[in-house]
């Protein structure tokens, strides 16, 4: 059986990509890069029958070597070990970056790869939660700005008020494929330790499935404070974002 991976233009991937898509059912952490143009697609084939693709970034955005994405067609998920090796050596790849609820491509880091570590925890809704915090108010960019007549510096779309004051603030990113947002907050270094970050996030989570999108969120592998914060706000872990080096062929 002859394998090859040849290098193609975004639209050519999509039918597959849409397959991909569906059988993750989950935020795909690196989207916007084939929205941003930042990497370059693969049709791989056996015998001349497309059977898959596979996407490669970079580490800094104008390289390219990375394999991110790989999925192949059901039928020929067995051949993937063949057919990854030739797509490492067509798209001269120096790295692979999966994220663990991607069980294909993490298992061929797993087999090509060395020096692998984890370097974010991925989060996925799981539970709805009554949080409360006394007289902290959650408000919207713009009712905050109407009713005190103050600005809100970071530009989130909405705030956590006390007495007039913001103490933190929020949002949900929308560059990755739909129906997923990407929650994020902060809360004032002086009111941290309250409580407040979960309640934020509980909120977020309200008003981003009121945009007809689901909530998701990352942290730092080492940020303890985020993940019990993401947590105690109703999320679960659902992976962690991978990164390894391809290893190097042994020359004769």
């Amino acid at each position: 059986m002859n394998f090859k991976a040849a290098k193609v233009s975004l639209q050519d991937i999509l039918p597959y990509r849409d397959l991909y898509l569906q059988e993750m059912n989950r935020q795909i952490r690196y989207n916007a890069c084939h929205q941003r143009g930042w990497s370059d697609s693969y049709l791989l084939y056996a015998d001349e029958i497309i059977i898959g693709y596979g996407a490669v970034k970079g580490q800094e955005i104008a390289d390219r070597d990375t394999i991110f994405e790989f999925y192949l067609l059901p039928l020929y998920q067995h051949l993937a070990t063949r057919i990854f090796a030739v797509l490492a050596h067509v798209s001269e790849a120096k790295y692979i970056e999966p994220q663990s609820n991607a069980l294909l491509l993490t298992t061929m880091l797993y087999e090509f790869g060395t020096n692998i570590r984890a370097e974010a925890i991925l989060f996925e809704d799981d539970r709805v939660t009554r949080l409360s915090v006394p007289d902290v108010v959650f408000r919207s960019k713009e009712e905050y700005e109407s009713t005190f007549g103050k600005k809100v510096e970071d530009g989130s779309g909405f705030v956590l008020e006390k007495g007039g004051e913001v103490i933190g603030s929020g949002d949900f990113l929308l560059h990755y494929n739909k129906p997923f947002a990407d929650l994020y907050m902060e809360v004032a270094e002086g009111h941290r330790n309250k409580g407040l970050g979960a309640y934020l996030i509980q909120e977020l989570k309200k008003v981003c499935y009121l945009a007809g999108r689901i909530p998701a969120a990352r942290c730092n592998i080492n940020n303890k404070a985020s993940k019990a914060t993401l947590l105690k706000g109703g999320l679960r872990v659902s992976g962690c974002m991978l990164l390894g080096e391809v290893k190097r062929q042994e020359s004769n």
